[in-house]
């Protein structure tokens, strides 16, 4: 297939577009290369893809209406992955407009985008953030989400409207993918992972929030990238039986389908730098602080309908997604 993988520069996009050109599909890589955390490890994760056949570089933000049909025009993908997006729930709270832009007006444009160009399906993340103040365990995509605790959230929940709309109006198959605390080698450096692992390598104490009572359901990047790959290749459908007297918020008359990928085994966050200090063979100096505004104290996915649906659940355990990545930074930054 050739499809359209927005984000190629970030940490997941990356790391699908090299499973998808594994494969032997076409690649249409877009990404705006912006400043939000260190650019050179975004132009590393591109120069990789960039000398692979099959993969074409697109350099604009999803705001730029106008690049974007352009893009579409001239490479008609089949399908689109739209990983592009503001990331990261405190910056949300000093720099809310960068997420009205980037989520709310570059995801519109997708959408415009994809009802013009005649795509078959289009794949979108959305966050397990959008489950914000709600505390029934685990996190189902059957539950309703109208309490969300960050703007990041807000805007992750509103592109789940959004989309479903355009399902609605105009029978766009879409999937909406509500990602677990995604880590492992080439992630991003403002994720706990990367901080943990550069503090403790560089003999600095580490900030523990919630006093390190935080659950996680952390999830290797392999396990996300291979339910993305799964749910891009099953079309969204309607669900017949959807009763608007006793509505299924995960699914929909319209051709909208939403999914968990979490590893669906929560961890402590102690028990997550206990696995880290192993790796590293150092202990790390630790400062614990509350939790912070916007923070949620656990996360935990069902991920039944992933399993039904795809045949596929992640199963990477911690002690092995946090050697590969100890292994990958080690190597990258030149560390023996």
């Amino acid at each position: 297939m050739k499809v359209l993988v927005t984000g190629t520069a970030g940490f997941i996009g990356a790391a699908l577009a090299h499973a998808l050109l594994a494969r032997g599909d076409e690649v249409i890589g877009l990404d705006s290369v912006n400043d939000y955390y260190d650019v050179s490890l975004k132009e590393a994760r591109l120069a990789r893809l960039k000398a692979k056949r099959g993969f074409t570089e697109i350099r604009t933000p999803l705001e730029n209406r106008e690049r974007l049909f352009q893009a579409f025009s001239d490479h008609r993908p089949s399908r689109v992955v739209n990983l592009a997006a503001q990331a990261g729930v405190r910056y949300s709270l000093t720099h809310p407009e960068a997420y009205i832009d980037a989520n709310l007006v570059g995801f519109c444009n997708i959408l415009e985008a994809c009802r013009h160009h005649g795509v078959e399906h289009l794949v979108y993340a959305s966050s397990s953030s959008v489950y914000g103040a709600n505390t029934a365990m685990p996190f189902s995509v059957h539950q309703n989400v109208d309490h969300p605790v960050s703007l990041y959230a807000a805007t992750k929940k509103a592109n789940e409207l959004m989309a479903h709309t355009y399902s609605h109006l105009y029978g766009i198959p879409t999937t909406g993918l509500r990602f677990f605390t995604v880590y492992g080698p080439w992630g991003r450096p403002d994720m706990a992972l990367f901080m943990f692992t550069k503090s403790i390598l560089e003999g600095r104490p580490i900030n523990v929030f919630n006093f390190g009572r935080h659950r996680r359901d952390f999830t290797y990047i392999d396990d996300i990238v291979e339910g993305v790959v799964r749910t891009l290749d099953r079309i969204a459908t309607p669900n017949p039986d959807w009763n608007s007297d006793c509505p299924d918020p995960g699914t929909a008359k319209a051709p909208y389908r939403l999914y968990n990928i979490g590893n669906n085994q929560p961890v402590e966050l102690m028990r997550f730098i206990e696995v880290l200090e192993d790796c590293l063979g150092r202990r790390a100096e630790k400062n614990y602080l509350p939790m912070q505004d916007g923070d949620v104290p656990a996360t935990y996915a069902d991920v039944d309908d992933l399993m039904r649906d795809v045949g596929y659940a992640p199963t990477t355990p911690i002690e092995t997604g946090i050697a590969n990545f100890v292994a990958w930074y080690k190597g990258y930054y030149g560390y023996s």
